[in-house]
């Protein structure tokens, strides 16, 4: 990820609609960057739909919500993320599912 937080999340709603896209998925923070200098992620989960609704030139993107999905241990079964229960899912990343 060379430009991380909202440049790089405006290039690839960009390259995107460059490319003939109507639609683009966003939720997620941008590039999943850690605060410097505290144990926090630098932007929040909705950072990217917030820069996208503000940004110049996209508005003719229809911008989809990004909901997490994970492991639900009580139902034995992907489902999306409540976080009124999250000790009950799991988060498995790719490296994870890769090295274990």
């Amino acid at each position: 990820m060379h430009y991380a937080g909202p440049t790089e999340v405006q290039w690839h709603a960009k390259a995107r609609i460059n490319a003939g896209a109507n639609f683009y998925i966003v939720g997620r923070d941008p590039a999943g960057m850690g605060h410097p200098t505290e144990k926090r992620d630098l932007y929040d989960p909705d950072h990217g739909k917030k820069v996208l609704s503000m940004a110049p030139g996209l508005e003719k993107l229809n911008i989809l919500p990004f909901r997490v999905a994970a492991y639900d241990t009580v139902a034995k079964k992907m489902a999306f993320f409540d976080s009124s229960r999250s000790q009950d899912f799991l988060f498995i990343s790719g490296t994870k599912v890769r090295f274990e």
